[in-house]
C-alpha cells in the first residue's frame, strides 16, 4: 500500500475510534490485505502529527495510543458547543488523585496520613467511577486494606503516555516551598479547567459526585522522603 493511502486509513481510522489507537490496533485493519509493518504505521502517524502543525486539531499519543483532539488553546471555546453541566471537581479530590499518582500502589490510611483528615468515600467512588484509579490488591498488614494505582484512562485524560511523564523531584526548584504532589494538583486544575470543567475553590466546593463538602487541607508539608517510602509486602490480585 502507498504512503498516501496508508495515511489516510489511518487518519480515518482515528477520527472514526471513540478511543486511542495503539499502532497494533491500526495494523489489524488491514488483515485481509498487505500488512503494514509497524515502522510503517509509525511513519505515516509522524507524517500525520507534521500535518496538524498549524491546525485547530492535533494528533497526539497517550497511553492507550494516538487520538485526535482539539488543541489547548481552542479547547475553551470548542466546549461552548456542549450544554451539559461540566463536572465540579473538589481540590480534595485532586490532592488525593496526586497523592495516588506518585505514591501508587498506596492504601487509603496511607492518604489520609499524608492529608492529615479522612478521605471521603464519595471521592474513591468519584474516581473509580470515572476509571482514573483502580483496586490492584491489598496490601500485607492487618485488615489487608485496598491498594490503589492509576490507570491508563487516568493518563489519556490528562494527556500523559506514562508515569514518568509526571513532574519529578529534579523539577522542583524549593522543595520546602512545593512538592510533586502539590504540583500535580495545579497541573490537574488546569487540564481539567481547559476541558471546559470546574474545579471549586475551597471555600465552596462541591464533590463531582454530589457528595458533603470537604474540607481542603494544604499538602505541602509532605516530606520528600515519604515519596520514596518502601512499598513491599504487595499482594496482587
Amino acid at each position: 500500500m502507498k504512503k498516501s493511502e496508508l495515511k489516510k486509513v489511518i487518519e480515518a481510522a482515528l477520527l472514526a475510534a471513540d478511543a486511542p489507537l495503539s499502532v497494533n490496533q491500526i495494523r489489524k485493519l488491514f488483515a485481509d490485505q498487505e500488512l503494514p509493518k509497524a515502522a510503517e504505521v509509525k511513519k505515516a502517524i509522524e507524517s500525520l502529527i507534521d500535518d496538524c502543525k498549524d491546525r485547530g486539531v492535533e494528533l497526539r499519543e497517550v497511553a492507550s495510543g494516538f487520538r485526535y483532539q482539539v488543541r489547548q488553546e481552542q479547547a475553551p471555546l470548542v466546549a461552548k458547543m456542549w450544554d451539559e453541566k461540566p463536572p465540579r471537581y473538589t481540590k480534595a479530590l485532586l490532592e488525593t488523585l496526586a497523592l495516588i499518582a506518585y505514591r501508587q500502589p498506596v492504601t487509603r490510611g496511607e492518604i489520609e496520613g499524608v492529608r492529615g483528615v479522612s478521605v471521603s468515600s464519595n471521592i474513591i467512588h468519584s474516581l473509580i467511577e470515572r476509571n482514573w484509579i483502580k483496586v490492584i490488591g491489598h496490601k500485607e498488614v492487618p485488615g489487608r486494606p485496598a491498594l490503589f494505582a492509576t490507570t491508563n484512562e487516568f493518563l489519556d485524560y490528562f494527556n500523559l503516555k506514562s508515569l514518568q511523564e509526571l513532574p519529578t523531584l529534579e523539577e522542583i526548584t524549593d522543595l520546602e516551598a512545593i512538592n510533586p504532589e502539590l504540583k500535580l494538583v495545579r497541573s490537574l486544575e488546569v487540564v481539567a479547567s481547559e476541558k471546559g470543567e470546574d474545579v471549586a475553590d475551597a471555600d465552596g466546593e462541591v464533590a463531582a459526585d454530589g457528595g458533603d463538602v470537604e474540607e481542603v487541607i494544604d499538602i505541602q508539608s509532605v516530606q520528600v522522603a515519604e515519596l520514596t517510602e518502601d512499598t513491599s509486602n504487595v499482594t496482587k490480585h
